[in-house]
C-alpha cells in the first residue's frame, strides 16, 4: 500500500464518521496560518481520543503537548460541563494559537493552556496535590516520554488511562541500536511500562494520513 491509499482511506472515514466540523477546521487553518508544524493528530485519530475520553467517563483530562489545540478540542468536548482539561505547551506561539482555537470552539471555560516546560508543569501539578486525572494524553517531545509517564502515574488513579502517541517512529522503535533520541526515549518508555506493576498496556501500529506510526495505551491498575 502507498501513502496515497492511506490518505484516501483516512479521508473516507473522516468524511463518513467525523464530517464537517467548523471549529476543528478553523483550528487547523489557524495553526497552518501561524506556521505551526503539521503534526497534529488526524481527524479520525482525534475522534478516537474523544471516544476514549467518553468511554472513560473522564471528568479531568491532562494533555502533554498542546500544539495548536486540535487534539485538546477533541478531548475537551468529551468533558461534562464541570469538567477540566489542562494542556501543557512549551512554545508561547503555539499556546497563543491553542488558546484562540479553544475559545472559538467555546471550550475556554473548561480547557486551560499552561505555558512552560512540560516536566516543570507536571512537577508543579504533583507538588500541588491536584485531584487525579482520569485520562492523560502524552504527545510532546519523545526523548522526555519516560519522565512524562512517571509523572502521569503520580497524577492518575486506578482506572485512569494514559495514552502515548507516536511510539512506532516509522518502525525504528524496533531498532535496539538506534541512537535517535526520540527512538531511545520511546524504547526506555516501553521498558519502564513493561517493568511497572501498576499498569497494563498495549501498543498499536497505525497507518494513515500521518504516515506509519502508532500509540501506546496503558490502564492504571493500582
Amino acid at each position: 500500500m502507498t501513502q496515497s491509499t492511506w490518505d484516501a482511506v483516512d479521508a473516507y472515514f473522516s468524511e463518513q464518521l467525523v464530517g464537517h466540523d467548523p471549529a476543528l477546521e478553523e483550528a487547523a487553518v489557524a495553526a497552518d496560518a501561524a506556521g505551526l508544524p503539521e503534526i497534529a493528530v488526524a481527524p479520525n485519530q482525534g475522534k478516537l481520543l474523544h471516544l476514549l475520553a467518553l468511554t472513560q467517563g473522564a471528568r479531568r483530562i491532562l494533555e502533554v503537548g498542546t500544539l495548536g489545540g486540535y487534539s485538546a478540542i477533541w478531548l475537551a468536548r468529551a468533558l461534562p460541563a464541570d469538567g477540566t482539561l489542562i494542556t501543557l505547551e512549551i512554545d508561547p506561539k503555539h499556546a497563543e494559537v491553542a488558546r484562540g482555537n479553544l475559545a472559538r470552539a467555546g471550550l475556554d471555560k473548561v480547557a486551560e493552556v499552561r505555558l512552560g516546560r512540560a516536566a516543570d508543569s507536571l512537577a508543579a501539578l504533583v507538588e500541588q496535590g491536584v485531584e487525579p486525572f482520569d485520562l492523560v494524553f502524552i504527545d510532546a517531545d519523545k526523548p522526555s516520554n519516560p519522565e512524562y509517564f512517571r509523572r502521569a502515574l503520580q497524577l492518575t488513579r486506578p482506572g485512569s488511562l494514559i495514552i502515548v502517541d507516536n511510539v512506532v517512529r516509522g518502525g525504528a522503535v524496533a531498532d535496539a541500536d538506534s541512537t535517535d533520541p526520540a527512538v531511545v526515549g520511546t524504547r526506555v518508555l516501553h521498558e519502564l511500562i513493561a517493568a511497572e506493576p501498576r499498569v497494563t498496556a498495549t501498543s498499536v501500529q497505525t497507518v494513515g494520513s500521518k504516515g506509519y506510526d502508532g500509540f501506546t495505551l496503558a490502564r492504571v491498575q493500582s
